[in-house]
């Protein structure tokens, strides 16, 4: 939607509900020169939130949605957050672990998802997974793994299951972004996660201890993400030239 047709969208909402400009605008802490100059629409000069704070006065929803070289990023990410799952979730299949994806949760009101459980019956061992594209905010992170480790013992009995030991991993996509971000908070991560890519290689194959690993699906790992993620291109059939052509 351009800017002319948000303009012109606010303007027959307000009709609709019978406002008058002056009306939107008190609601939404602006002038009425602004709201006329917005619904006109000249957006160029308003903040988001100035945006947001009209189209709420209008009970208007304001969604953005980036774009980029004419795609929308919103399936570029996630496509890449499900790759990664799927790499992940082949690696414990192969050995053994019984995967379940997106799995939700609702306990007393603290709810969300988990990207990944996993379950390997031999050893009773429970596997929280999170996976990450970009690690932006480490303390929410922290705390929504603290719960769901909390609550894993709960969430493990929904299905049956009874395990000895509780575990979990956050994968991080390798990125220099990721790698800054995890090294400035360094000191808080590895509290939390004390083990490391390293240590996951044989844990999964015999998990008889507890793990808290963070760890990065690296280029080496990532040779199936890549190829998940990359565009199929088709490849014209070559044809013999008759001696003519030559």
């Amino acid at each position: 939607m351009d800017d002319l047709t948000f303009g012109l969208a606010m303007r027959r909402v307000r009709l609709r509900r019978n406002d008058r400009q002056a009306d939107v605008a008190l609601r939404a802490g602006v002038s009425q020169a602004t709201y006329s100059e917005l619904e006109r629409g000249h957006l160029d000069t308003a903040s988001i939130r100035m945006i947001r704070a009209v189209a709420s006065a209008l009970e208007i929803r304001v969604e953005l949605i980036p774009r980029w070289r004419g795609g929308d990023l919103d399936r570029l990410v996630h496509g890449r957050h499900a790759a990664m799952g799927a790499v992940v979730a082949d690696r414990l299949r192969a050995a053994g672990w019984d995967v379940a994806p997106e799995v939700s949760f609702n306990h007393y009101g603290e709810r969300g998802i988990i990207d990944l459980v996993g379950w390997r019956s031999s050893e009773a061992a429970l596997l929280i997974v999170e996976l990450k594209t970009e690690l932006v905010d480490v303390n929410e992170l922290l705390g929504s793994m603290d719960r769901r480790l909390r609550l894993a013992r709960r969430i493990a009995a929904d299905r049956g299951w009874e395990p000895r030991t509780v575990n979990a991993w956050v994968v991080l996509a390798e990125s220099r972004m990721n790698r800054r971000h995890a090294s400035a908070a360094r000191g808080l991560l590895r509290a939390a996660f004390p083990e490391d890519g390293r240590a996951v290689a044989g844990w999964v194959r015999r998990p008889v201890r507890r793990q808290l690993a963070l760890w990065f699906l690296t280029d080496n790992a990532q040779g199936s993400l890549r190829r998940a993620l990359a565009p199929r291109k088709r490849v014209a059939a070559m044809r013999s030239r008759s001696p003519a052509e030559r």
